[in-house]
């Protein structure tokens, strides 16, 4: 009876969690920055904290330092002002004390900008992400003989069910598109970014990535990750665009490297096809199957 028992607990809680997509999105009331999905991300989050040691103490110093002033050199109690104008040991220390910090602040700044901008020997994807007004176009290089170029729009609520995504935890609204960038987990991407030659600065950012760089009309720009989980990460252009430029989600699907295989030799010849056999590999619950105990 107590392996049943192991056994059914076991298969409760591998049925609670087990899913085959994982939507990072912006959540209600969220404060801090979205989970980490890349080596960079994690740094950047380390980065924040490690800054939090140093920002709180200097404003509850300065917050100190006000309410001093105002309590002890007041007029009412302070009727004539001192004429003091110099204080050695006090402006040692007001120069010496943020020249410590900045350093303590500068040497792991550089060491992450270091990390973000220097790229992998080895490129296992390159992706061409070309901004428009309002929407993305991907395009995957050494694809094969046939090319796979697609346009991203964002999903309209009207064609949810024709595009088996009605549900919104994992495509929510205004965050969902209709084609998403497909990549493989654990594998290096380089991301080629640009707008199109007549139209505006738009921005390719994607938080969970810890990416965001400038789409430019006429210039390339690139960046690079390596999601070390699969799900689904969503972003957003985070330039000033133009009317619809809240309307431009940027969607990056994270599947196996087998699933990204499949889906990128079915994409050269049926996109919507490779989709949705996609979507039918990775959104569907995986069954758990709890071996009958036999013993007596």
């Amino acid at each position: 009876m107590i392996k049943r028992a192991y056994a059914a607990l076991a298969a409760m809680i591998c049925l609670l969690f087990a899913t085959g997509s994982y939507a990072d999105q912006p959540k209600p009331w969220e404060t801090g920055m979205q989970e980490a999905a890349t080596g960079i991300m994690h740094q950047i989050r380390w980065f924040e904290a490690y800054t939090l040691w140093f920002i709180i103490p200097i404003t509850l110093l300065v917050l100190v330092l006000l309410v001093v002033v105002m309590v002890k050199f007041r007029a009412s109690r302070n009727p004539v002002p001192s004429k003091t104008s110099h204080n050695t040991l006090i402006e040692v220390i007001w120069t010496i004390g943020p020249v410590l910090v900045l350093l303590f602040l500068a040497i792991p700044s550089f060491n992450l900008l270091t990390d973000q901008l220097t790229f992998p020997q080895q490129t296992d994807v390159t992706v061409k992400a070309t901004a428009t007004q309002w929407q993305w176009n991907y395009e995957y290089e050494n694809a094969g003989a046939t090319p796979v170029a697609f346009d991203s729009f964002m999903l309209k609520e009207p064609d949810r069910t024709a595009a088996g995504k009605e549900d919104k935890s994992k495509y929510p609204r205004l965050l969902a598109v209709d084609n998403e960038m497909v990549v493989p987990v654990g594998k290096n991407v380089r991301v080629l970014v640009t707008a199109a030659p007549a139209d505006v600065i738009h921005s390719f950012a994607v938080p969970s990535f810890g990416v965001r760089i400038d789409a430019i009309p006429g210039r390339l720009n690139e960046t690079w990750f390596k999601a070390d989980r699969e799900g689904l990460f969503y972003g957003q252009c985070s330039e000033l665009c133009g009317k619809d430029h809240s309307f431009m989600p940027i969607a990056i699907r994270v599947v196996s490297d087998d699933q990204y295989k499949q889906w990128l030799a079915a994409a050269a010849t049926d996109l919507g096809k490779a989709n949705k056999a996609l979507m039918a590999a990775v959104d569907q619950p995986t069954t758990v199957k709890v071996a009958e105990n036999t013993a007596k």
